[in-house]
């Protein structure tokens, strides 16, 4: 008997996406860019035809020990399934005004129709 491959669903790569506003703005604090940056993930999303129960992997960078808390908040708000998660802390990063970046990959396992229901 002859197995049929199944197509793969889609997915949305999101890669160095950080916490600056639509003016290219960083927020004052840690916790507004944070959500920030979470605020772009789920536009990108969006656009992409995706949303964050779709996400299946994410990996963040942060600048500052002190600011894993407020990380983990944000995080918590957004996703309330458990993708896999990394989170590094690192002396900077490539705009060094910059305190997170994160990539997200996500599998789309529902169609756009069915998002606009």
């Amino acid at each position: 008997m002859r197995s049929r491959s199944l197509p793969a669903p889609p997915q949305v790569v999101l890669s160095g996406t950080p916490g600056l506003r639509p003016d290219g703005t960083r927020p004052g604090d840690f916790a507004e860019e944070a959500g920030q940056a979470s605020d772009n993930v789920c536009e990108a999303l969006r656009c992409a035809g995706a949303e964050p129960s779709d996400i299946v992997q994410v990996w963040s960078w942060l600048t500052a020990r002190g600011d894993i808390d407020a990380y983990v908040k944000v995080r918590k708000d957004v996703i309330s399934h458990r993708p896999a998660y990394m989170l590094a802390v690192v002396p900077q990063l490539i705009r060094l005004s910059l305190r997170w970046e994160s990539e997200v990959t996500t599998v789309v396992t529902h169609s756009a129709a069915e998002q606009h229901e």
